[in-house]
């Protein structure tokens, strides 16, 4: 959970009252094993600076309201009982999906306001999209006292894309979401989700990873 002012605003201007918290998540750059994870490889992505973030509050009325800050439109509205993959919804697939697996899972989620903003360039291959089901993850992991490890919230986000979204993407997206440490890339084994945390301090010897933004964009969901 982080605190920021921005999110809050926005929110309160919305819903009408104050979020119980504003929570945060990475996007990714991964450094070796490009799509080994589709195939029970290794893999190893760290985290960006670039964050998707939400502010949420929950609700006892099964109501699901979504807003994106970065999305043309109005508050989208949903009922937790009645969603369903495949029903399109655009950018709130992710978050509702993240809710729908949940729910699927046994887990007591019985609606949220959610505010959703981010710095994830989208369509660029930095995972915008598991920054925003993680960061939902998390914020309702916390909220409805789950008790979800980062890995099984990672594994709720990549359910979320895959069968609900449609997206058959790996988990290195949202484990690197999840489960990045500063100063650190993340040594992933897909097949079994064990993690090693390996130094990668650049700063600190002087240097710094580029990131470079060729302008070329995809829609993982047309592939």
């Amino acid at each position: 959970m982080t605190e920021n002012s921005e999110p809050t605003v926005a929110f309160t201007e919305l819903y009408g009252s104050a979020p119980e918290g504003v929570w945060a998540a990475p996007g990714r750059v991964n450094l070796i094993g490009e799509y080994t994870d589709f195939n029970d490889g290794f893999v190893m992505p760290l985290a960006l600076p670039h964050t998707a973030r939400a502010a949420v509050a929950r609700r006892a009325d099964g109501e699901l309201r979504l807003h994106s800050a970065d999305v043309p439109g109005g508050v989208v509205r949903l009922r937790v009982d009645e969603l369903a993959p495949h029903q399109g919804h655009g950018w709130a697939a992710y978050p509702a999906g993240v809710v729908w697996a949940l729910r699927e899972a046994g887990h007591p989620v019985t609606g949220a306001d959610i505010q959703l903003s981010s710095t994830v360039p989208t369509g660029a291959g930095l995972s915008s999209s598991a920054a925003l089901e993680v960061v939902t993850a998390l914020a309702l992991n916390d909220l409805f006292e789950l008790g979800l490890s980062a890995p099984e919230l990672a594994v709720i986000g990549q359910r979320a894309e895959n069968a609900f979204v449609g997206v058959p993407c790996g988990v290195m997206d949202q484990m690197a979401s999840a489960c990045c440490t500063e100063g650190h890339a993340l040594y992933l084994d897909t097949r079994d989700l064990t993690q090693r945390q390996v130094p990668f301090d650049l700063a600190a010897h002087g240097l710094r990873l580029l990131v470079v933004d060729t302008r070329v964009k995809h829609e993982l969901g047309d592939g």
